[in-house]
C-alpha cells in the first residue's frame, strides 16, 4: 500500500509518519501492525501503532538520513505487512555471556524484539572494551533480576 504524507516532528528530534485510516484498515484487524516501510528507496522494519490519537510510523534519525528526509518533508510512503520473525543479532560479547549463563539466556529469549534490541544497541554503542563489558554485565544483572 502506498500513501503520501508529511513527516511530523515532535520536539527536537522525534519524528513520525502519520498513516491514513484507510491504510491502517487495509493492514487488517488490530491496532498494531509489523510492517516494512519504504521511503525514497530506503526500506526498514517498523510498526504502525496508535500515538496521540493517530496511527503513526516511527522514523529514527538513522532512517531519516538513509532516506534523505527531514521533519516537515512531504514523502511517498510504501508499507507492507512484515510477517517475518523479528530477531536480533547479538554482539559476540553478549552472545558469549548468555551462553555461559543459561538463566540469563532464557530470560533474554523471553524478551520482546524491542527489548532485546534495546540491550544490543546499548552494547554496540560502547566505544571501548571496558564500557562494552560493563554494559554486558548490566544486561546480565537486569536479566537475572538483580
Amino acid at each position: 500500500m502506498q500513501f503520501h504524507a508529511v513527516i511530523e516532528q515532535s520536539g527536537a528530534t522525534a519524528t513520525g509518519i502519520p498513516v491514513p485510516d484507510e491504510v491502517v484498515a487495509g493492514l487488517g484487524p488490530g491496532k498494531r501492525h509489523a510492517i516494512t516501510v519504504t521511503i525514497n528507496g530506503h526500506s526498514y522494519r517498523s510498526s504502525v501503532a496508535p500515538y496521540r490519537g493517530a496511527y503513526m510510523i516511527a522514523l529514527s534519525a538513522e532512517n531519516r538520513a538513509k532516506a534523505g528526509v527531514a521533519g516537515g518533508d512531504e514523502v511517498d510512503v510504501a508499507v507492507e505487512l512484515d510477517d517475518q520473525p523479528r530477531t536480533v543479532e547479538k554482539p559476540a560479547a553478549l552472545a558469549q555471556a548468555l551462553e555461559a549463563d543459561p538463566a540469563a539466556r532464557t530470560a533474554f529469549a523471553a524478551l520482546s524484539y524491542s527489548n532485546q534490541r534495546r540491550h544490543v544497541l546499548a552494547i554496540e554503542g560502547a566505544k571501548t572494551d571496558a564500557t562494552r563489558q560493563r554494559r554486558v554485565e548490566a544486561v546480565l544483572a537486569e536479566l537475572r533480576g538483580v
